[in-house]
């Protein structure tokens, strides 16, 4: 294995060692002035082929100027020219999210360190340089058809870095590493992600396992860090939690999120068990003892962002344990949990990265917030770096967005946290140090998070203030929707698109342009969006806005496809649908929405074939997607019913394909209908009508016990309301009659999934006999049916007497409780049919229950039976019938039935 060069470990993790070049030094420090400002770096960023008065030439500047620095020219000559490329993408990464992500700002502008062939600043021959060559670079780095944010800082350096590390490296293997942290925070900028190349991917998984030793623990912590962060920005929840895990397994992070006794208010008496997380980090060499003293203001790096007390009068500032941690595990079961060791910042990372996994995985209720709580608390308490404390503070503000009693605190943190970027009370190297290694959002989104709040809590105007100066023009619309005035936002949306008013001049270039210019500024990625946001505000003219944004993104933008995509299907063209969302999914195939609708489409047309491919990457995407698994199943059930083979059969068993017998295949798309459902209920517990379909494919699949389990459920949810109606009495019939008739089978089909052997009769009896006396019957009385049901399975299982009672109660319901077979006919009819069969129950099962309770009073294991004979019972149940029902039916031919019946008793009597 092939070990990293000192200045690409330095450059990775920050670390110094001896020996390193005066120019890495400099970028490790962020001194960035004095790494541009070099003659050696000055060499690199010349412009070349320059025609006589280009740097006058603003559309020259805008076009050509960055394609003709001479760093971007051609391959590198030697190491030391591919090293110079590497050392200014780095520092122009590092600048960029300086000025839009950390602060302070930036001393020296990206046109000063750009230079003509004789040495002369492009600022100093061309006073309007900078603006047009930041607005060229901003429009450059749309991407996908999404828009990067137009009022972003310095973004020529961000292009820079993304050109640079798009070049062959062949002696610094390190730069796929580099251009994955380049991808993403280019991805940060764009109004919405947009896929990472899974090639770049493959690169960088290459790179790490041939060049960094598993004995380099942090560093891989970084890069599973990292790569999960990525994949967190990308909406894939589940990548990113398996890859902060990794990280914490990397770095040999031991923690634990246990329960511990303890108190949250001030005037709590009883000690109630708390979450906590119990964590402890491996020693390292930079480290010195771990602290385990909380930081006071004796103590306080005052470098670090201010942490704003509570001040409640309720509420403690943190919750008091009272009892250790003898619940953790036992390497863990020392902490004490009010005083736990000081943690690296790289710990307090994957910690961080972890909160964000629970925030996305798990349903927006209370129980989030209280798992998010001890991750956050644990990083809060021992502040150690300045962007890890900032995220930290930033992730406490929003768990205390959504209670009366932290509310005020998290908006004046908020607003903290945005207020200490432009000051330099802490070292750009501080700030930079884990920036890579943390989710901290850039300047622009977190005062849009800021505004957003402050929407939440009814200060519009306010929020209207920041959301206009950031030119965030969605967010403005709503604001004027909440402040119940909509046609501002759409003459807001007008003025930008048609660059009109004074207002929208002054806003995009700050009043130096004409209105020719202030139209220019609206690239085709930006104004594509402001037409779909017109199409959304007016809703009667949505298909031509809609169009007109995708004729000017030049067919590239994902959300004017989408929009054109759900208009139509929204109305019924599902082929118009299918053709603008097939292109939307292209454009922008992370989106499990696009998917879903499109699957939908297809499920109108039939097209079962691609409506499963579309379901299946809208579960890929988001593994709990209960509706898309739902859709899914039903798909693979369609393929069923039609015997269509798809192409993955074709594919992986091509020599049987053609003589596979067609029930087979209709059978293979039902257990992958099941599996589905299986998944889609592990985050939908509570849908009944997926518990249904999973009922339903669970019998023809021949899993019985899940078939019952099923049906219980749909039982539980939906007894209150619906009674009787809840209950599939075919299915329950179904299963009865599989478990009664085990002992009489030799084979098992497809066709007939019943159980073939007595044990496995037994077993499924048992659920059916738990769900009857648990479920179904203290829900629901009054069904003859399920009565009969249940006599059925006792009678299998010759438990007499109990199959007695529940036959009795099936009469009760049938016949005793009915009021219309006294005033209608054929319901009368029933009715003597149920006394005849009800009287045969009596015949065949009276002198056995009767037995069988004899036996198990002489065993003591009940009491004696009580009353007369069967036959005295019968004649009784008789006689009452009849004597209820001949005012009216006397005359009827069925009526001497019951007369025979009678007579027919007494000669048993």
């Amino acid at each position: 294995m092939s070990t990293l060069s000192n200045i690409e470990l330095a450059l990775l993790t920050g670390h110094r060692s001896k020996g390193l070049p005066a120019l890495v030094e400099q970028i490790l420090d962020a001194d960035f002035q004095s790494f541009f400002q070099s003659d050696r770096v000055s060499q690199y960023l010349k412009l070349l082929h320059l025609q006589p008065g280009a740097l006058t030439n603003n559309q020259w500047v805008a076009e050509n100027a960055l394609d003709s620095l001479e760093l971007l020219q051609g391959e590198s000559k030697d190491v030391e020219d591919e090293e110079m490329r590497l050392l200014i993408g780095i520092a122009s990464l590092h600048a960029f999210q300086q000025v839009n992500w950390t602060g302070p700002d930036l001393s020296f502008a990206p046109e000063d360190i750009l230079r003509t062939s004789d040495g002369q600043k492009m600022s100093s021959l061309n006073s309007n340089s900078g603006e047009r060559l930041n607005m060229v670079a901003i429009s450059r780095l749309a991407k996908d058809g999404e828009p990067a944010y137009p009022l972003m800082k310095s973004a020529t350096l961000l292009y820079l870095a993304i050109r640079v590390f798009d070049l062959p490296f062949k002696s610094f293997p390190s730069s796929i590493w580099w251009k994955m942290r380049a991808g993403r925070t280019h991805r940060e900028v764009l109004d919405e992600p947009v896929a990472y190349s899974t090639e770049d991917m493959t690169q960088l998984e290459s790179f790490v396992d041939s060049h960094i030793p598993k004995t380099y623990e942090d560093l891989i912590g970084r890069y599973h860090l990292e790569k999960g962060l990525l994949h967190h920005l990308l909406g894939q929840d589940r990548q990113a939690a398996t890859e902060f895990v990794n990280a914490a397994n990397a770095m040999k992070l031991e923690y634990e999120l246990t329960g511990i006794k303890g108190k949250r208010t001030k005037f709590q008496v009883n000690e109630l068990t708390q979450l906590a997380l119990l964590a402890q980090g491996r020693s390292r060499d930079e480290d010195s003892t771990p602290s385990t003293v909380p930081p006071s203001e004796d103590n306080l790096d005052h470098s670090l962002p201010k942490t704003l007390d509570l001040n409640d009068d309720t509420l403690l500032e943190k919750t008091e344990f009272t009892s250790n941690a003898r619940a953790a595990s036992s390497s863990l079961a020392q902490l004490d949990p009010n005083n736990q060791p000081s943690l690296h910042p790289l710990d307090q990372c994957v910690f961080l990265g972890l909160c964000l996994h629970v925030k996305n995985t798990s349903p927006q209720h209370g129980l989030t917030t209280e798992q998010m709580a001890p991750y956050v608390s644990r990083v809060i308490s021992h502040p150690r770096n300045w962007s890890v404390h900032t995220m930290s503070l930033l992730l406490r503000s929003r768990l205390e967005a959504n209670r009366t009693r932290t509310i005020e605190r998290s908006t004046l943190q908020l607003q903290a946290l945005i207020d200490q970027m432009p000051t330099a009370d802490s070292s750009a190297e501080q700030r930079l140090a884990y920036l890579h290694q943390l989710a901290m959002p850039s300047k622009w989104e977190l005062e849009k998070e800021l505004a957003m709040r402050l929407m939440s809590m009814g200060v519009l105007k306010s929020a209207l203030e920041i959301l206009e100066r950031l030119e965030m023009w969605e967010e403005v619309v709503q604001c004027w929707q909440a402040m119940e005035q909509p046609e501002k936002g759409k003459s807001i949306v007008r003025d930008l698109l048609e660059g009109r008013k004074e207002e929208a001049e002054r806003v995009l270039l700050k009043g130096k342009a004409s209105k020719e210019i202030v139209r220019g500024a609206i690239d085709q990625a930006r104004e594509a969006k402001l037409w779909c946001l017109l199409g959304e505000l007016e809703p009667e003219h949505a298909e031509a806005h809609f169009s007109k944004a995708w004729e000017v993104s030049g067919h590239k933008s994902g959300r004017a496809a989408r929009s054109l995509g759900g208009y139509y299907f929204a109305r019924g063209d599902y082929d118009g649908a299918i053709e603008h969302l097939s292109k939307a999914v292209v454009i922008r195939p992370l989106l499990a929405r696009s998917w879903f609708i499109l699957g939908c489409a297809y499920v109108r047309k039939e097209r079962w074939v691609e409506a499963r491919d579309a379901f299946a990457r809208c579960v890929g995407l988001d593994e709990e997607d209960a509706e898309s698994w739902n859709n899914l199943a039903s798909v693979y059930l369609r393929l069923g019913s039609t015997g269509w083979q798809t192409e993955e059969d074709e594919t992986s068993n091509q020599s049987t394909a053609t003589t596979k017998d067609a029930q087979d295949q209709k059978f293979h798309h039902k257990v992958l209908a099941f599996r589905a459902l299986q998944q889609g209920l592990k985050n939908s517990y509570s849908n009944w009508q997926m518990w249904e379909n999973y009922m339903v494919v669970s019998v023809d699949v021949g899993e019985l016990a899940e078939a019952v389990r099923a049906l219980g459920r749909v039982v539980e949810e939906r007894s209150e309301t619906d009674g009787a109606g809840s209950v599939d009495i075919e299915i329950l019939e179904r299963l009865v009659s599989y478990v009664t008739r085990t002992t009489q089978l030799e084979t098992k089909s497809e066709s007939d999934p019943r159980p073939t052997n007595p044990n496995e009769g037994l077993g499924l009896y048992a659920r059916l006999d738990e769900l009857f006396t648990t479920i179904i019957l203290p829900r629901i009385s009054g069904d003859v049916r399920i009565w009969k049901a249940r006599a059925q399975l006792l009678t299998w299982r010759k438990r007499w007497s109990d199959a007695l009672d529940a036959y009795s109660a099936a009469y009760r319901c049938a016949v005793v409780s009915n009021t219309q077979l006294e005033v209608d006919v054929e319901r009368w009819r029933d009715a003597v049919e149920e006394v005849q069969e009800y009287v045969d129950v009596l015949r065949n099962f009276g002198p056995k229950a009767a037995e069988e309770k004899r036996r198990l009073a002489e065993a003591g294991e009940g009491k004696p039976a009580r009353g007369g004979s069967w036959a005295f019972q019968a004649k009784s149940v008789v006689r009452t019938f009849m004597g209820r029902t001949k005012e009216n039916f006397e005359d009827e031919p069925e009526w001497s039935k019951l007369e025979n019946l009678v007579e027919e008793l007494k000669q048993s009597s």
